[in-house]
């Protein structure tokens, strides 16, 4: 028994010796790729999440700035309105008329997120456009508003038009007619 043992333990401990290493090289690199596939899968979600999100804002910028250009060239049907306002006699029915259409474009474009640029006080180069300026006791007071500006949350539509006092200097030019 001795002599067959011994070769039998031989003939054993070949095999899965051979077998042993092969084994865990074949788990470590299933491990791995496993490991790889998991990582791959993981980026491919986080990319996924990238792009929804980025498509989702694009989105709402499209629909923000769409509107934006339609409230845009509205703008020029409301100085219409109110040039037509202050030429009407107060108390007629026309006047009356152009008054609630007015009002009613005014709330809905105020429901859209437009709001006037205020044009008294300080100038403002955010908002404000120089159009002429006049001799005065100070800098960049406003006096008069030629064309009235208008923004949607932070972003300017159109700049209000604004004649601004400024402390005369020889050589300057004034506003034509004043």
């Amino acid at each position: 028994m001795t002599g067959r043992s011994a070769k039998e333990g031989p003939e054993k401990a070949g095999p899965n010796a051979d077998t042993a290493p092969a084994e865990e090289e074949a788990l470590a690199a299933a491990e791995k790729k496993a490991a790889d596939n998991l990582d791959m899968a993981m980026r491919i979600q986080a990319d996924f999440d990238n792009y929804r999100k980025r498509t989702q804002k694009e989105n709402e910028e499209f629909r923000r700035y769409a509107s934006e250009s339609v409230i845009s060239d509205m703008l020029d049907i409301l100085d219409d309105l109110e040039r037509a306002l202050s030429h009407a006699d107060k108390d007629s029915d026309l006047a009356a008329g152009v008054n609630a259409i007015y009002n009613n474009l005014m709330k809905l474009l105020g429901s859209k997120g437009l709001a006037e640029i205020p044009a008294d006080g300080k100038f403002d180069p955010n908002v404000h456009e120089a159009f002429c300026v006049e001799p005065g006791d100070d800098d960049g007071i406003i006096t008069a508003v030629f064309q009235k500006g208008y923004r949607i949350g932070d972003r300017v539509l159109r700049y209000a038009k604004v004649k601004v006092t400024k402390r005369e200097k020889e050589g300057e030019q004034k506003c034509q007619g004043s």
